[in-house]
């Protein structure tokens, strides 16, 4: 992977000109490189997906595996230079059609779903909850493949990410943000073998 060049601000214009194999975030005009993923974090990415996919079969909402980018506060009108937050959630889940575009979301998806690894920890916990409630994201799973749990934040009357449940491996988890939906998490964490 080839560093950025060295700026003091980066914007979405930079993000445009790396090579689209690069895993570097920026948030709040800092360049943020992420390392690559551990086969455990693949595999909790790849049946949440699954789940969230079949029960959206046919729904208008979509559901976006990482790598796709969110640019969580863009506004109408916004260039790429004036964007200076872009970050790759590893599951985002997308009810609003007209804040896709060919780059990924312009704006907060409606639920995002990180999943923890030693290098993210603190990133995950504090810089992108924050981030996340900023931008008005509805609904935060925070997926602990150390502990076998779903940490869920939902948004509350103030408009903050409050921590509502934690569902172990055991459980069954229930999506607020879509209606009906569930994820069954013995699929997610499975016994060792």
């Amino acid at each position: 992977m080839v560093q950025p060049a060295q700026k003091e601000v980066y914007t979405f214009a930079d993000c445009l000109t790396w090579d689209e194999h690069d895993r570097i975030e920026i948030i709040n005009g800092y360049a943020v490189m992420m390392a690559p993923p551990k086969r455990i974090h693949q595999e909790i990415l790849t049946e949440i997906t699954r789940q969230l996919a079949n029960f959206l079969e046919d729904k208008p909402c979509k559901v976006y595996p990482a790598p796709f980018g969110v640019r969580p506060f863009e506004q109408s009108g916004d260039t790429p230079d004036d964007v200076d937050t872009v970050v790759e959630p590893d599951i985002s889940v997308v009810c609003d059609h007209s804040k896709l575009d060919d780059y990924g979301c312009k704006g907060a998806p409606d639920m995002i779903v990180e999943i923890l690894s030693p290098s993210t920890l603190r990133h995950d916990r504090i810089v992108k909850l924050d981030l996340y409630q900023r931008a008005g994201v509805r609904e935060y799973w925070i997926a602990d493949p150390q502990s076998r749990c779903i940490e869920v934040y939902l948004r509350d009357e103030n408009n903050y990410l409050k921590p509502h449940e934690v569902y172990t491996a055991a459980d069954t988890a229930k999506v607020t943000v879509l209606n009906g939906c569930t994820v069954e998490l013995s699929k997610v964490f499975p016994e060792e073998k």
